[in-house]
């Protein structure tokens, strides 16, 4: 009855394989990563609404450079209130006047400065996004990369555990087996089942994140990815700390908001002095009803606003403006000790991965393979039990597994290096 179970088991776990793996498939062709990210950067819409944003940034330098609005009056001037005539008295009149304000000299010039400023500060921010997107889109796409490796490995495993079943049955018909191990090589062969249906599952999860960011349909079929092979760190952390510092668009932005902070503290003292309006008005006068005429008048005005509340006001603005100035400079600290942190995190992780490669590429692996076909053989001449056997290969199919998530791991630290430091290696 147990083993009829079992096959049953194994039968049902199959067909749902095999119908999952027809809607999923991927297809044959490689996906070329420089291509993906090329489609990142020209579909993205998250990008393109960054990049937007940005020229939009560009058009405020202009408006905030401009003079203020001019005012133009129209006034009927000393109406007498017993007519409304315009011809009783003499200073009756109609007049138009312009007034034109002026900022104090140098206040437009820093306001300009102040919206350049926050254009480039946009733009960096536009570059960073575009960084992480490539990050994310290299981590995705080795993350696909792995989990192809993986089904492939499953994949052999699973010829391998179907050897065994077949020899354990043999054995056990001849009555030199046992009717467990006929057991526990098919309860391996159900996990194994259940492994690949698990990642199946993640790779639809990662190619639907993949046909996100590429403004895609999210079940678009993608095709296998392809991984360099790892070669010896010569990145040093120094080095990539001044790299970081020249290229880090991240870098870049708060650099450029502490210089946007000391243009606002400029423009705060600059508010000290006041602003001022030039005007003039031309005034129209009729001829009177006793025939004196009336002749016309000009105006000219000059306003001056007086910072009459210089303590409460101006002066606060100008603390306002310093405080925020340290907050940023701060900030900035805090980024960049981050950024520091984070690659010598990364620079450790790389050198780990690149050395379990090379351990389990020229010492764990190919023993573990010797490990295997030894146990093969003195299972064959009853010399190793099936337990033994079927372990090592469950060693060695785990070891497989490894290898490709430290090499996974391995491409996924370069990306992140690469998005801390602003460059491509």
């Amino acid at each position: 009855m147990k083993y009829n179970a079992y096959l049953i088991t194994i039968i049902l776990l199959v067909s749902l394989v095999i119908t999952r793996a027809g809607n999923a498939q991927p297809t044959n062709s490689s996906l070329v990563l420089d291509e993906l990210i090329q489609k990142v950067l020209a579909h993205n819409p998250e990008l393109n609404s960054s990049f937007e944003d940005w020229e939009a940034s560009k058009t405020r330098i202009s408006q905030q450079e401009a003079l203020p609005d001019p005012t133009l009056g129209l006034n009927f001037m000393n109406l007498p209130v017993n007519s409304f005539a315009l011809d009783q008295e003499p200073m009756t009149g109609k007049q138009i006047s312009l007034m034109q304000p002026f900022p104090f000299p140098g206040k437009l010039g820093l306001k300009g400065d102040i919206a350049t400023s926050a254009s480039e500060i946009t733009l960096f921010q536009y570059e960073e996004l575009k960084n992480q997107l490539i990050k994310k889109t290299k981590q995705s796409y080795f993350e696909l990369y792995y989990i192809d490796q993986a089904l492939a490995t499953i994949a052999k495993n699973q010829e391998l555990l179907r050897e065994f079943v077949e020899i354990a049955e043999t054995r056990y018909s001849v009555g030199k087996g046992i009717q467990q191990d006929v057991l526990r090589a098919q309860v391996a062969q159900s996990k194994m089942i259940n492994r690949e249906l698990k990642l199946r599952q993640r790779r639809e999860d990662i190619q639907a994140q993949i046909n996100a960011l590429i403004n895609e349909p999210a079940d678009t079929p993608l095709g296998n990815p392809v991984a360099a092979k790892p070669v010896s760190s010569k990145h040093e952390l120094n080095t990539l700390i001044q790299q970081a510092d020249s290229t880090s668009p991240m870098l870049a932005a708060w650099k450029t908001a502490i210089v946007q902070s000391n243009q606002q503290v400029d423009l705060a003292l600059k508010d000290r002095y006041p602003d001022f309006s030039v005007g003039v008005a031309y005034t129209q006068r009729n001829e009177l009803q006793n025939g004196m005429p009336g002749y016309d008048f000009v105006s000219a005005m000059f306003n001056v606003k007086i910072p009459l509340f210089y303590n409460k006001k101006q002066d606060k603005k100008i603390q306002e403006t310093k405080i925020k100035k340290s907050s940023i400079e701060y900030r900035y600290q805090n980024v960049e000790n981050a950024i520091e942190q984070n690659l010598q995190q990364a620079l450790t992780n790389l050198e780990k991965n690149l050395r379990l490669i090379d351990l389990y590429q020229t010492g764990i692996i190919p023993q573990a393979e010797e490990s295997l076909e030894s146990s093969m053989a003195g299972y064959q001449n009853d010399k190793v039990d099936f337990l033994s056997l079927l372990d090592s290969e469950l060693t060695l199919f785990q070891f497989q597994l490894d290898y490709h998530r430290f090499v996974t791991d391995y491409h996924k630290t370069i990306s992140e290096i690469e998005a801390l430091t602003g460059t491509e290696f």
